[in-house]
């Protein structure tokens, strides 16, 4: 399934509006619901470079290997290639906001995790801008980030938001480590480790300390008309946005308001607001740079190899108590940290064995 920034309830919202200033937005909210996404999985790719003699050659600071194309507003992929590693700018702010945003977004695996690439192995980034119409989204297609322009009332362009662009990378991380089932509370977990990633990301690239970042993902993407920061607050879940066309935030920031719902894939969007504030906890309690340690607890959890794609709240918390655990010690202060965020959201109690 692919997946995409802006949830299917805001679309809905927006398709919805009878006011005749918005008459264009919600002609093209409606069309965005209605384009297939296709998903193409693909398998990693490894590789090697072997010399005479088998002597294995090793990249000691991999560089990125990016292609973006351009749709040309249809919604045919991957469109015409428009500029690769070596080539210039181009002058086209989409295409260049994309090949620096997957650049920005390498930087962070490799700096951060020493992660080349999404595969782990170097595989190339791949994107397509100009997606459609007035296209209101930007998705991972299992292949490739795809990016909308926007219907220039209610969003502007995604590749203005170096957060969206990492957020949907970060989904072919998850991918090649096995995946989190995009249903309920573990599709929930799905999006907000993609979050994660996707605000670590701005961090890196803007030298931020956890302290100094405004925990926003999406912030940007709204025109001026849009009473809203962005689409989520890591910080303060349900207070991004507060609009009469959008309606207000609707996630929870702690599991005594954990929302039942069946639509959005069960709540896949809102309650990622919980996890969310549970690593923005964590992370604030540890200080200093949020990917050096809670991100580094978050990505070991993620690649250790023991979590079911089923997952819960619960279940993911208790493995990164024991990814904090295994990397610092269980005395140290990265697992009170820790327990702190996920106590802090009610995922947990504060007690032996948890």
């Amino acid at each position: 399934m692919p997946h995409a920034i802006v949830p299917p309830y805001l679309l809905a919202r927006i398709a919805a509006a009878q006011e005749p200033h918005l008459a264009h937005a919600a002609e093209a909210a409606r069309a965005t619901l209605a384009t297939p996404r296709e998903y193409r999985p693909v398998r990693s790719r490894l590789r090697l470079s072997i010399e005479d003699e088998g002597t294995l050659i090793v990249e000691t600071t991999p560089a990125p290997d990016r292609e973006i194309s351009d749709a040309q507003q249809r919604e045919v992929l991957p469109g015409v290639r428009v500029r690769g590693e070596d080539d210039p700018v181009t002058g086209d702010a989409a295409v260049d906001e994309a090949f620096d945003g997957l650049g920005a977004t390498f930087d962070f695996l490799w700096d951060a995790f020493a992660r080349n690439s999404l595969d782990g192995a170097g595989g190339p980034l791949l994107a397509t801008v100009h997606f459609g119409r007035d296209y209101d989204n930007a998705f991972w297609n299992g292949e490739r980030m795809v990016f909308g322009d926007g219907d220039g009332e209610v969003f502007v362009g995604f590749t203005r938001s170096l957060t969206v662009i990492a957020h949907e990378l970060a989904h072919g991380v998850i991918e090649d480590e096995g995946g989190l089932v995009y249903r309920g509370q573990s599709g929930a977990l799905n999006e907000s480790v993609a979050d994660v990633f996707g605000a670590l990301a701005e961090q890196h690239h803007r030298g931020q300390r956890a302290d100094e970042a405004s925990w926003l993902i999406g912030e940007g993407i709204f025109t001026p008309a849009v009473e809203g920061r962005a689409l989520r607050s890591m910080a303060e879940p349900g207070t991004a946005y507060d609009d009469d066309v959008l309606g207000k935030d609707p996630q929870p920031a702690h599991m005594d308001d954990l929302v039942v719902t069946r639509s959005d894939n069960g709540g896949v969007h809102i309650n990622s607001g919980i996890p969310n504030r549970a690593f923005h906890l964590t992370a604030t309690a540890l200080g200093g740079y949020a990917w050096e340690r809670a991100g580094l607890i978050w990505y070991r959890t993620l690649t250790a190899g023991t979590l079911s794609p089923t997952s819960d709240f619960v279940a993911f918390a208790r493995a990164t108590l024991a990814a904090a655990a295994a990397e610092y010690g269980e005395e140290s202060e990265e697992v009170d940290a820790v327990r702190t965020g996920w106590t802090g959201v009610g995922v947990i109690d504060d007690g032996p064995g948890t």
